[in-house]
């Protein structure tokens, strides 16, 4: 397992390096297909064919569901930059999450049957945090009676329904979810220190 996890590292700290040098080339071929786009450059000049024939492949599809969605089209390569750091962020969040279950994992194994119930305790209290964020989240956009937003409700009503009949209300603001959150923290403290 520690070799799985040094693997882990070093692939993740080369991706970061990688997706950095990437992300300085993307910011490049944005802002050479928007000034294409605006007429900012000659569009007979060289600039201008390459990204015609290099550049306007890559942002195709996006300026597709841009101009789906009522955009402009000389948007779509910061739209197309957009998804590109949401991707390349959501790739290296998901690979850091891997190795930190991992190390966790092998740190509980390595206490015994103690340390496996810490772990199975701080995975509790992590996905009740998890799903109130969800839940306020999805709440903002409009999703609460999505499967997602159903789970983290049901996940979580058990205990933001008396905290909201003891918080004072403040207009129209629900500050359960914030209380619940650090109210949690403090129990998982308590309950590992007593583990």
């Amino acid at each position: 397992m520690p070799e799985l996890i040094r693997a882990l590292n070093v692939s993740i700290e080369w991706l970061r390096s990688g997706f950095s040098v990437a992300l300085l080339v993307a910011v490049g071929f944005a802002t050479l297909a928007w000034a294409a786009r605006t007429r900012r450059l000659n569009p007979f000049g060289a600039l201008s064919r390459f990204s015609r024939q290099i550049i306007e492949p890559m942002i195709a599809p996006v300026e597709r569901r841009v101009a789906r969605f009522g955009g402009s089209s000389s948007s779509a390569p910061w739209w197309a930059l957009l998804a590109f750091l949401v991707l390349g962020a959501l790739l290296l969040g998901v690979l850091g999450f891997l190795r930190d279950v991992l190390v966790s994992t092998y740190y509980a194994s390595s206490q015994g049957p103690r340390g496996i119930i810490r772990l199975v305790v701080s995975a509790a209290f992590a996905v009740l945090q998890l799903a109130l964020i969800v839940r306020v989240v999805i709440s903002w956009v409009g999703g609460s009676y999505s499967r997602i937003g159903r789970i983290a409700h049901s996940l979580t009503e058990w205990f933001l329904a008396p905290l909201r009949r003891v918080l004072p209300s403040i207009g129209m603001i629900d500050i359960s979810p914030l209380v619940a959150y650090f109210a949690l923290s403090l129990v998982r403290g308590f309950v590992l220190g007593v583990l």
